[in-house]
């Protein structure tokens, strides 16, 4: 099994389900950073480890999950039109989800609102409801994470346990780093505020990407996807900018 062409699969299909990760971790990150530091590493572990769950079982029902991209109905109309399908309507619905997530949690910030509920943050049912939303969540990002690592590995052999082997990897790669991180980013309010703000942007190119999926054509226009690589571009270089203020403010 160990030939060149599968090792550069495996190690190639591992860093992008990283990187395709990293919205993840961003979401997880801020919805634990109410808690205190040893629930919120514990959350930070569950989220992982159930996003690593999700995208197994994604990955052996990989048939079931194409057949969920053909058309489950038809929208006419003289201004619109869609071919709707299931997988579209998941992101559609992760979409919104997060660009309502995401504005109330910026609300949240800016008003401080948190430091007026932080007792009842602290029950199990809090608890419960966050791990419920990340599983929400996990199940939208997992789409285009496995979705891609299908279309890599199409026609190698041993596709499947090269994929299983990645997300596995990749994600005890994140778990190991996920509370660093997670500490990095709720330090610092206006890094908290940049990773809501990029969790807006993926909000908008989920239901851009399910528009571009159903073909949807509104007012004779057809709707496409934003290209990943300007959004982690974005992100990427809007990280690199606070990372340099913050720096300048230490030496300062």
């Amino acid at each position: 099994m160990l030939t060149p062409d599968l090792i550069i699969a495996f190690l190639t299909l591992t860093f992008l389900e990283i990187v395709l990760g990293i919205d993840n971790i961003i979401f997880i990150s801020i919805l634990a950073g109410r808690f205190p530091e040893d629930i919120r590493k514990k959350l930070m572990q569950i989220g992982l480890f159930l996003a690593m769950i999700m995208r197994i079982i994604l990955l052996l029902g990989v048939n079931w999950l194409i057949q969920m991209q053909s058309t489950f109905f038809i929208i006419e109309t003289s201004f619109f039109s869609s071919n709707v399908s299931i997988q579209a309507l998941i992101l559609m619905a992760g979409g919104i989800f997060l660009l309502y997530k995401s504005t109330k949690e910026i609300y949240n910030k800016v008003e401080e609102v948190h430091e007026k509920t932080s007792l009842k943050l602290k029950s199990s049912t809090a608890f419960s409801k966050v791990v419920f939303q990340i599983v929400l969540i996990d199940i939208v990002f997992s789409f285009d994470s496995i979705l891609t690592a299908v279309g890599m590995t199409s026609g190698i052999p041993y596709a499947l346990l090269i994929m299983i082997a990645a997300v596995i990897i990749s994600i005890s790669i994140m778990i190991w780093f996920s509370n660093p991180i997670s500490i990095f980013i709720n330090n610092r309010p206006s890094l908290q505020i940049l990773g809501l703000a990029f969790l807006l942007l993926i909000g908008f190119m989920l239901i851009t990407e399910a528009a571009s999926i159903s073909e949807t054509v509104l007012f004779g226009s057809n709707i496409t996807r934003i290209p990943k690589g300007y959004l982690y571009f974005s992100i990427a270089f809007s990280l690199g900018v606070e990372l340099l203020n913050s720096y300048s403010k230490k030496t300062k």
